[in-house]
């Protein structure tokens, strides 16, 4: 019976689960198949409850993903190279597969730009019962990953995110020129925010470089460097939210250090001059440095 075969070859549960509704469909009807019939309508019990249990395990480990200050999700279709845009993006390693909906469960990579971390998490397809509206609902970018614009149409329908969203049209390597440019000009008719790539490393136009840019741009922050006196700032800058004033920079180094500061000394494009005295309502700008002398 084909649809034995196919319950053998079958490379998870749920298309296990497919083929054995063949096989009790296709099962005589006869009192001689009464036992047969029973047999396989416990072993699809068995499958629905396994299936059931996974979902509910799938759902646990989407749950409490730590959000950075600077946060993408990557989201589309199967096969459409969620994987590969991860992998060429961060120093994640994820398993890139053929096989459809390989990913069961959010994939986290740390991008690094101009000093800064970038946490970018690749979800399950849009299309499987796996993927997670929560993380897309409050991330602050989505890249929408496609191949054409139907895929455009049908992620945008089912999209929900209160984030920027950045349109990725992906394996620009299998077009031509012509095909390009058409694709360039309709996505800016529609005056979407896109980039076309390619997650080939060793393609020459790949325009990997000029994703991680838009990327980062997408971003409404300000980038904070902090010094002690008589020191140099720090290396890495802390990532703060527009507006943000110099007691926000002491409270999120240290709750409550904003009581013991005596004196904050600002460089950079909020400051009138190098080393200006200012107070604690100051209102920064970004790459700023900070220097901070306590009671």
């Amino acid at each position: 019976m084909q649809a034995e075969k196919e319950f053998h070859a079958a490379k998870d549960l749920e298309s296990q689960l497919i083929a054995l509704n063949k096989m009790i469909s296709h099962a005589p009807s006869h009192k001689g198949a009464e036992n047969l019939r029973q047999q396989l309508t416990t072993r699809r019990k068995k499958l629905e409850t396994q299936i059931e249990k996974k979902k509910k395990v799938g759902k646990s480990t989407q749950t409490g993903i730590k959000k950075l200050d600077m946060q993408a999700v990557i989201v589309g279709k199967t096969n459409s190279g969620k994987s590969s845009l991860l992998k060429i993006l961060t120093n994640a390693q994820p398993k890139i597969s053929d096989n459809k909906f390989a990913t069961k469960q959010p994939l986290i990579g740390m991008m690094p730009y101009l000093d800064t971390q970038i946490q970018i998490i690749e979800i399950p397809a849009i299309e499987s019962e796996e993927y997670d509206k929560g993380v897309v609902y409050t991330a602050d970018t989505v890249l929408i990953l496609i191949e054409n614009f139907e895929q455009l149409k049908e992620i945008e329908n089912k999209l929900k995110t209160q984030g920027k969203k950045i349109i990725v049209f992906n394996k620009i390597d299998l077009l031509s020129s012509q095909e390009k440019r058409k694709i360039s000009a309709q996505l800016q008719s529609k005056k979407y925010n896109f980039i076309l790539v390619s997650c080939i490393p060793y393609y020459s136009e790949n325009n990997v470089e000029n994703l991680k840019d838009k990327i980062f741009e997408s971003f409404d922050i300000l980038r904070v460097f902090t010094k002690e006196p008589g020191k140099e700032k720090s290396k890495k800058p802390m990532i703060m939210k527009p507006h943000s004033t110099v007691s926000d920079v002491a409270e999120k180094i240290l709750k409550g250090l904003s009581k013991k500061i005596k004196e904050t000394r600002i460089w950079g494009p909020s400051s009138k001059f190098g080393g200006q005295i200012v107070g604690l309502n100051h209102k920064l700008k970004d790459m700023d440095v900070v220097e901070f002398k306590t009671k």
